[in-house]
């Protein structure tokens, strides 16, 4: 006569595989809130607007160096630096519209002696004349170059 005899049974129960993927889970969720995509990839965008607003400003001091005076266009306007010649109105964050012909200052600075290869464009920008990075002279022709739509509460400008 045989005997039933308990089989030692090898594997996980259905209670611990559902305990193993409910912690998995909630790791996971740290560490995406850890990582914060959205703020690293904000960080990365400010930090090439940084980039840009140097690259600007060193073109209009190297001008101005080389010229003893200001490139053509620059005043105290407060005026968006457009990419290419010619006159473009931009509209700006906060929809505030901005003289733009700048035209010359462009001209001035890419050609002949290349103080930069092209004016830089902000990130978020579509492809238009637009730079959306802003320029202006303040007292004793100082030059602010800024960049309005930087994120998480930065403010990006230098003044030389």
């Amino acid at each position: 006569m045989k005997t039933l005899q308990s089989a030692n049974q090898k594997g996980f129960t259905l209670l611990e595989i559902l305990l193993v993927i409910a912690a998995i889970g909630i790791l996971a969720a740290i560490v995406l809130v850890a990582v914060n995509p959205n703020r690293q990839l904000a960080q990365a965008r400010n930090a090439e607007r940084k980039s840009e607003v140097i690259a600007i400003s060193n073109a209009v001091y190297q001008f101005t160096m080389d010229n003893n005076g200001l490139p053509a266009g620059i005043d105290a306007t407060l005026r968006n630096v457009v990419s290419t010649s010619g006159t473009t109105t931009c509209t700006i964050v906060g929809s505030v519209a901005l003289a733009t012909n700048v035209s010359d200052f462009v001209t001035a600075v890419t050609s002949t002696v290349s103080y930069v290869a092209s004016i830089p464009r902000d990130p978020q920008v579509a492809s238009t004349g637009c730079s959306d990075y802003l320029i202006q002279t303040v007292t004793g022709n100082r030059v602010i170059v800024s960049a309005p739509r930087a994120e998480s509460s930065a403010s990006i400008s230098i003044t030389r």
